[in-house]
Protein backbone atom coordinates (compact mmCIF):
# COMPACT_ATOMS: atom_id res chain seq x y z
CA UNK A 1 0.00 0.00 0.00
CA UNK A 2 2.75 2.92 0.88
CA UNK A 3 4.37 1.62 -2.47
CA UNK A 4 1.05 2.43 -4.23
CA UNK A 5 0.57 5.80 -2.58
CA UNK A 6 3.57 6.95 -3.58
CA UNK A 7 3.19 6.09 -7.14
CA UNK A 8 -0.09 7.34 -7.44
CA UNK A 9 1.09 10.49 -5.98
CA UNK A 10 3.89 10.99 -8.25
CA UNK A 11 1.96 10.04 -11.63
CA UNK A 12 -0.53 12.24 -10.20
CA UNK A 13 2.07 14.92 -9.85
CA UNK A 14 4.18 13.63 -13.27
CA UNK A 15 0.14 13.97 -14.70
CA UNK A 16 -0.41 17.45 -13.54
CA UNK A 17 3.52 19.19 -14.88
CA UNK A 18 3.18 17.75 -18.47
CA UNK A 19 -0.08 19.23 -18.76
CA UNK A 20 0.98 22.40 -17.37
CA UNK A 21 3.53 22.44 -19.95
CA UNK A 22 1.48 21.50 -22.75
CA UNK A 23 -0.98 24.14 -22.50
CA UNK A 24 1.63 26.20 -20.98
CA UNK A 25 3.23 26.28 -24.44
CA UNK A 26 -0.40 25.98 -26.39
CA UNK A 27 -1.74 28.99 -24.75
CA UNK A 28 1.39 30.68 -25.00
CA UNK A 29 0.94 30.90 -21.17
CA UNK A 30 2.53 29.67 -17.45
CA UNK A 31 -0.01 27.33 -15.39
CA UNK A 32 1.44 27.38 -12.30
CA UNK A 33 1.09 30.32 -10.26
CA UNK A 34 4.29 31.85 -9.66
CA UNK A 35 5.40 31.60 -6.12
CA UNK A 36 4.09 27.83 -5.90
CA UNK A 37 6.14 27.51 -8.91
CA UNK A 38 8.77 28.47 -7.27
CA UNK A 39 8.73 26.85 -4.47
CA UNK A 40 7.87 23.69 -5.85
CA UNK A 41 10.73 24.03 -8.17
CA UNK A 42 13.35 24.90 -5.43
CA UNK A 43 12.06 22.09 -3.00
CA UNK A 44 12.36 19.68 -6.03
CA UNK A 45 16.08 20.64 -6.63
CA UNK A 46 16.94 20.28 -3.10
CA UNK A 47 15.82 17.26 -1.84
CA UNK A 48 16.54 15.53 -5.49
CA UNK A 49 20.49 16.05 -4.55
CA UNK A 50 19.72 15.34 -0.69
CA UNK A 51 18.06 12.69 -1.11
CA UNK A 52 20.24 11.03 -3.90
CA UNK A 53 23.28 11.81 -1.73
CA UNK A 54 21.86 10.11 1.40
CA UNK A 55 19.29 7.62 0.48
CA UNK A 56 20.21 6.61 -3.16
CA UNK A 57 18.04 5.53 -5.95
CA UNK A 58 14.60 5.19 -4.10
CA UNK A 59 11.23 5.59 -5.52
CA UNK A 60 10.28 8.91 -3.95
CA UNK A 61 14.27 10.20 -5.27
CA UNK A 62 13.54 9.36 -8.95
CA UNK A 63 10.34 10.73 -8.50
CA UNK A 64 11.68 13.80 -7.52
CA UNK A 65 14.45 14.01 -9.93
CA UNK A 66 11.51 13.71 -12.97
CA UNK A 67 9.32 16.52 -11.21
CA UNK A 68 12.26 18.84 -11.18
CA UNK A 69 13.39 18.12 -14.63
CA UNK A 70 9.36 18.99 -15.67
CA UNK A 71 9.08 21.94 -13.27
CA UNK A 72 12.41 23.76 -15.42
CA UNK A 73 10.05 23.69 -18.74
CA UNK A 74 7.64 25.72 -16.86
CA UNK A 75 9.49 27.65 -15.04
CA UNK A 76 10.88 28.15 -18.66
CA UNK A 77 7.32 28.98 -19.75
CA UNK A 78 6.92 31.53 -16.87
CA UNK A 79 9.92 33.44 -18.05
CA UNK A 80 8.82 33.30 -21.71
CA UNK A 81 4.82 34.16 -21.32
CA UNK A 82 4.94 35.50 -18.09
CA UNK A 83 5.48 39.34 -18.37
CA UNK A 84 2.13 40.25 -20.12
CA UNK A 85 0.51 39.28 -16.80
CA UNK A 86 2.69 42.30 -15.40
CA UNK A 87 0.89 45.96 -14.61
CA UNK A 88 1.94 48.36 -17.38
CA UNK A 89 4.04 50.55 -15.19
CA UNK A 90 5.83 46.81 -13.11
CA UNK A 91 6.90 45.39 -16.35
CA UNK A 92 10.46 46.64 -16.63
CA UNK A 93 10.82 44.68 -12.80
CA UNK A 94 9.44 41.96 -14.42
CA UNK A 95 12.53 40.07 -14.86
CA UNK A 96 14.49 41.15 -11.37
CA UNK A 97 11.06 40.66 -9.36
CA UNK A 98 10.84 37.28 -10.52
CA UNK A 99 14.35 36.23 -9.50
CA UNK A 100 13.18 37.83 -6.12
CA UNK A 101 10.58 35.34 -5.53
CA UNK A 102 12.74 32.20 -7.20
CA UNK A 103 15.24 33.23 -4.28
CA UNK A 104 13.09 33.49 -1.69
CA UNK A 105 11.35 30.20 -2.16
CA UNK A 106 14.83 28.65 -2.35
CA UNK A 107 15.76 30.56 1.60
CA UNK A 108 12.15 29.52 2.77
CA UNK A 109 13.13 25.98 1.61
CA UNK A 110 16.68 25.85 2.92
CA UNK A 111 15.48 27.14 5.87
CA UNK A 112 12.91 24.02 6.43
CA UNK A 113 16.30 21.57 5.31
CA UNK A 114 18.25 23.45 7.71
CA UNK A 115 15.94 23.49 10.80
CA UNK A 116 14.84 20.32 10.49
CA UNK A 117 18.16 17.55 11.34
CA UNK A 118 16.03 14.90 9.76
CA UNK A 119 15.54 15.55 6.07
CA UNK A 120 12.43 13.20 5.40
CA UNK A 121 10.73 15.77 8.13
CA UNK A 122 11.78 18.90 6.54
CA UNK A 123 10.47 17.50 3.29
CA UNK A 124 7.05 16.58 4.34
CA UNK A 125 6.39 19.94 6.29
CA UNK A 126 7.50 22.28 3.74
CA UNK A 127 6.25 20.16 0.77
CA UNK A 128 2.35 20.07 2.70
CA UNK A 129 2.59 23.71 3.29
CA UNK A 130 3.52 24.54 0.10
CA UNK A 131 0.68 22.38 -1.53
CA UNK A 132 -1.98 24.56 0.38
CA UNK A 133 -0.43 27.41 -0.68
CA UNK A 134 -0.29 26.71 -4.37
CA UNK A 135 -4.44 25.41 -3.70
CA UNK A 136 -5.29 28.48 -3.11
CA UNK A 137 -3.07 30.11 -5.44
CA UNK A 138 -4.91 28.35 -8.06
CA UNK A 139 -8.33 29.66 -7.27
CA UNK A 140 -7.08 32.88 -7.43
CA UNK A 141 -5.44 32.48 -10.60
CA UNK A 142 -8.76 31.42 -12.55
CA UNK A 143 -9.84 34.60 -10.81
CA UNK A 144 -7.06 36.92 -11.81
CA UNK A 145 -7.03 35.57 -15.43
CA UNK A 146 -10.61 35.71 -15.86
CA UNK A 147 -10.61 32.96 -18.22
CA UNK A 148 -9.07 29.05 -18.07
CA UNK A 149 -5.82 30.45 -20.32
CA UNK A 150 -3.47 27.46 -19.10
CA UNK A 151 -5.88 25.68 -16.77
CA UNK A 152 -7.31 22.45 -17.40
CA UNK A 153 -9.68 19.87 -15.30
CA UNK A 154 -6.81 17.34 -15.55
CA UNK A 155 -4.42 19.22 -13.88
CA UNK A 156 -6.87 20.38 -10.69
CA UNK A 157 -7.92 16.54 -10.33
CA UNK A 158 -4.41 15.60 -10.62
CA UNK A 159 -2.86 17.72 -8.13
CA UNK A 160 -5.69 17.13 -5.85
CA UNK A 161 -5.21 13.12 -6.12
CA UNK A 162 -1.30 13.76 -6.00
CA UNK A 163 -1.82 15.69 -2.48
CA UNK A 164 -4.18 13.20 -0.92
CA UNK A 165 -2.34 10.10 -1.49
CA UNK A 166 0.51 11.53 0.72
CA UNK A 167 -1.65 12.50 3.04
CA UNK A 168 -3.45 9.54 3.69
CA UNK A 169 0.21 7.51 3.90
CA UNK A 170 2.41 10.33 5.97
CA UNK A 171 -0.38 11.56 7.77
CA UNK A 172 -2.27 8.31 9.30
CA UNK A 173 -1.08 4.96 7.63
CA UNK A 174 2.35 5.63 8.84
CA UNK A 175 1.94 7.85 11.63
CA UNK A 176 -0.95 9.91 12.99
CA UNK A 177 0.44 13.39 12.02
CA UNK A 178 -2.07 16.40 12.60
CA UNK A 179 0.32 18.86 10.94
CA UNK A 180 0.15 16.84 7.84
CA UNK A 181 -3.34 16.37 7.97
CA UNK A 182 -4.53 19.74 8.61
CA UNK A 183 -2.34 20.89 5.93
CA UNK A 184 -3.81 17.79 3.54
CA UNK A 185 -7.20 18.97 4.19
CA UNK A 186 -6.77 22.61 3.51
CA UNK A 187 -5.41 21.27 -0.14
CA UNK A 188 -8.38 18.86 -0.81
CA UNK A 189 -10.68 21.90 0.53
CA UNK A 190 -9.17 24.39 -1.94
CA UNK A 191 -8.26 21.82 -5.12
CA UNK A 192 -12.31 20.51 -5.00
CA UNK A 193 -13.19 24.18 -5.14
CA UNK A 194 -10.95 25.02 -7.90
CA UNK A 195 -12.44 21.46 -9.89
CA UNK A 196 -15.80 22.94 -9.26
CA UNK A 197 -15.34 26.55 -10.43
CA UNK A 198 -13.28 24.88 -13.51
CA UNK A 199 -16.34 22.78 -13.98
CA UNK A 200 -18.66 26.06 -13.53
CA UNK A 201 -16.42 27.98 -16.16
CA UNK A 202 -16.66 25.31 -18.51
CA UNK A 203 -19.98 25.10 -18.97
CA UNK A 204 -20.90 28.89 -18.14
CA UNK A 205 -18.12 30.61 -19.80
CA UNK A 206 -15.44 30.40 -22.12
CA UNK A 207 -15.33 25.80 -22.59
CA UNK A 208 -12.10 24.25 -22.12
CA UNK A 209 -9.58 21.52 -23.75
CA UNK A 210 -8.63 18.75 -21.66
Amino acid sequence: MELFLTLLSGISWTVVYIVCIYKGFKDKTYAMPLFALGANFCWEAIYSVSSWSSLGATAQTIINIIWCLFDAVIVYTYFKYGKKYFPANAKKYFISFSVLSFATNFALQMAFYLQFPNMIEAAQYSAFLQNAIMSVLFVVMLFRRNSTEGQSIIIAVAKWIGTLAPTILMGVMNECNIYIVICGIVCSVFDLIYIYLLSGWKKNWQGMEI
